[in-house]
């Protein structure tokens, strides 16, 4: 019998904890509070599709357009 193990999705934080009071998003991993506080309640999955958000979040932000 083979056991599938699903690799851990590390955490977005980076340790720059500053809420961006105008978008209401962390300036250093772009998570509202609500989603910080959840992470360690999240599913894989969950936490799979949070981090491409995030990824978009960061590039909206960076955005000059």
């Amino acid at each position: 019998m083979t056991e599938i193990v699903q690799e851990e999705v590390q955490s977005p934080c980076i340790g720059v904890c500053s809420i961006d009071e105008a978008s209401g998003y962390c300036q250093g991993c772009y998570r509202t509070i609500e989603e910080i506080k959840g992470w360690w309640n999240m599913s894989q999955p969950q936490q799979e599709k949070l981090v491409a958000e995030l990824e978009q979040r960061q590039q909206q932000a960076v955005s000059f357009d």
